[in-house]
């Protein structure tokens, strides 16, 4: 079932994190000061939201300066589509230039507020949180083109020192496989 992400509210500080990548190097939310304007999504292999987007999420980091940072904070014991092995195939497949990391404990994915996959998180310079939702208006059945155009806006209104007008389009996908009794109240 399709679950909408929480639109957490607009100002919200980057948690800190540090996570392993699927190499193992942890990464922690520092390593990414030089990038004016951070994108924080949470994905996963198996999602077929995520399938839908993966390679044109490839494409949008490509075009923008912005930092990305891709996050997986699936139950992999339930969910071995979203081992690490998995994941880096995944990475391959849809050409992702940018760090692969590993919320195994769910504890980064709990701090942002993350409840689907995907959901993206945009933080401006100052790391506080300039746009959360979604990636463009298409989904897996709509028709819609998928071309990354909500989330690009974005980034450049940000970059540029713009604010993004609300309202925020929630993002809508798979809920986050929550390891037993992690789940969020």
């Amino acid at each position: 079932m399709a679950l909408a992400s929480r639109l957490a509210p607009l100002g919200t500080p980057a948690p800190t994190f540090q996570l392993p990548d699927l190499a193992g190097r942890h990464h922690a939310l520092d390593d990414y000061a030089n990038h004016s304007v951070l994108v924080v999504s949470f994905v996963c292999n198996h999602c077929p939201y995520v399938q839908h987007i993966e390679s044109e999420l490839g494409a949008v980091a490509a075009r923008t300066s912005a930092g990305f940072v891709a996050v997986c904070s699936n139950d992999a014991a339930t969910y071995p589509d979203d081992a690490p092995a998995l994941l880096a195939e995944q990475a391959r497949r849809a050409d992702w230039r940018f760090d692969y990391l590993v919320d195994a404990d769910q504890s980064v994915a709990r701090a942002f507020g993350a409840v689907c996959t995907p959901d993206f998180f945009v933080y401006g310079p100052d790391r506080k949180l300039a746009y959360r939702g979604a990636f463009d208006a298409a989904t897996p059945k709509n028709g819609e083109p998928v071309n990354g155009s909500l989330l690009e806006d974005a980034i450049s209104r940000i970059l540029g020192g713009q604010s993004v007008p609300e309202p925020h389009r929630p993002s809508m996908g798979c809920g986050i496989k929550w390891l037993p009794g992690n789940e969020p109240t």
